[in-house]
């Protein structure tokens, strides 16, 4: 007879510590058995063998695999179609519940909503938890219920929501018993999967709390060690939250606010759905008629436009699959409003390149960029490079260190001249945002 358990999926919460889900299935009487898919539906649209973000799961669920065996237990890995996987589970094992918890994009939520029917249709119970946020959905609303569309006010409505139970810390360890004990499973190898592992060094996900305390600071400045680095591991959870709100509250409330910003735009993904299918937050900013050059796109993209802040952010972000923030803000800029081209292409390029991609946070600062995103920059506010550069790398030490030959005659001239190119943005943005539209 087959032993009756809990299966805790794992999915963007890829820890052993102060997690949700798994805390409330380890209190739920029966054996537990962890689960993780690689799951095709995703895979099968990445077209780079050496994606670093695969590489990073497959490392971080190996290591938590590593953790489990030692206690008897393990992290059951697949590579499939979460829908048949648990199909396949519903025979292997007895299933109790299921427990997992909240994703909010739109791919997700279609997937869930499947997996949900499936075990409906089995009479399973499935239970959900919020883990990936603070604060999500509708919990800071204004007080007539409506959603913010402003940064300020959501953030000190979230700061006065804001208690010892949102930040309350799930203690696994006393419970690690609950977990089923069974013999070591294998688990796919990235070769399997279609993938090649090569030798990266992913981003420490401890906390820096001296980098913290300097952080307002720093920030800005690219050549300067002054941000976390963490997003990497808020995005698939290897750390917590919760965790990193209480360090913060006492450290740095300038770093406290990026992590608001990060609740900010996954509210915003909930209740304006249209962002995550390809619209402007702002619709009649759709009315803007792109040049989208080709050609300029891939110079933009290799880090070849003659402006040496953006080739810089781009070389940095296709060696490495990071960029500094403000550069993001710089290179982002630049391809809209100084190349009119579409803000969507530049937000599929870092989808594709940025090892912290997380779907909200993305595509809520592309439309920042843009000017047609909630609580934006004006669409008449254009960056200038040269002048970014003066304030935030006036040694030209990030430059250097990414575009070595920005002084030498084999760099190429600028793709387009900074007072010509935004004068036509005004123009084009001006003619397309006309109140007859």
């Amino acid at each position: 007879m087959k032993q009756e358990v809990a299966i805790c999926w794992l999915r963007r919460d890829l820890r052993l510590h102060d997690h949700t889900a798994l805390y409330h299935a380890l209190c739920s009487g029966l054996s537990v058995v962890p689960v993780f898919i690689f799951d095709t539906a995703i895979l099968d649209q990445l077209d780079d063998p050496e994606d670093r973000r695969v590489a990073f799961i497959h490392q971080t669920v190996h290591s938590l695999k590593l953790e489990l065996q030692q206690k008897g237990a393990d992290l059951e890995v697949y590579y499939g179609r979460p829908h048949e996987v648990f199909s396949d589970l519903n025979k292997k094992y007895k299933i109790g519940a299921l427990y997992y918890n909240h994703d909010y994009d739109p791919y997700a939520l279609r997937r869930d909503a499947a997996i949900l029917h499936l075990f409906t249709s089995l009479d399973i119970p499935v239970y959900t938890y919020k883990d990936h946020v603070v604060f999500e959905k509708n919990e800071v609303v204004k007080d007539d219920g409506t959603a913010y569309q402003v940064f300020t006010p959501y953030s000190k409505k979230w700061k006065q929501q804001l208690h010892d139970a949102s930040l309350k810390e799930y203690d696994l360890q006393n419970r690690f018993s609950y977990f089923f004990k069974q013999q070591p499973v294998t688990m796919p190898t990235l070769d399997e999967m279609g993938f090649v592992g090569k030798p990266f060094e992913f981003p420490d996900w401890r906390i820096d709390e001296s980098l913290i305390r300097r952080y307002k600071e720093q920030r800005d400045y690219p050549a300067m060690n002054g941000t976390s680095k963490l997003s990497v591991h808020l995005r698939f959870g290897t750390i917590s939250i919760r965790g990193l709100v209480r360090s913060s509250l006492s450290l740095n409330e300038t770093f406290l606010n990026e992590l608001i910003w990060r609740d900010f735009y996954h509210m915003i993904l909930w209740q304006f759905p249209h962002v995550g299918d390809g619209k402007s937050f702002k619709k009649e900013y759709d009315w803007i008629v792109w040049r989208n050059d080709e050609e300029a796109f891939h110079k933009w993209c290799a880090g070849q436009t003659g402006y040496p802040i953006v080739d810089a952010g781009m070389r940095e972000l296709n060696a490495t699959g990071f960029m500094h923030n403000r550069v993001r803000m710089i290179t982002a800029s630049f391809l809209c409003k100084h190349l009119l081209i579409d803000w969507r292409w530049g937000e599929a390029y870092f989808a594709k390149k940025l090892l912290d991609y997380d779907l909200a946070a993305n595509n809520g600062g592309w439309q920042w960029a843009a000017g047609s995103g909630c609580d934006a920059a004006p669409y008449f506010r254009i960056f200038n490079p040269y002048l970014q550069t003066q304030k935030f790398d006036a040694r030209n030490e990030y430059i250097q260190k990414w575009v070595p030959e920005f002084q030498s005659p084999s760099y190429p001239r600028p793709i387009v001249e900074h007072d010509y190119a935004r004068k036509r943005c005004l123009d084009v943005y001006s003619a397309a945002l006309k109140p007859s539209n």
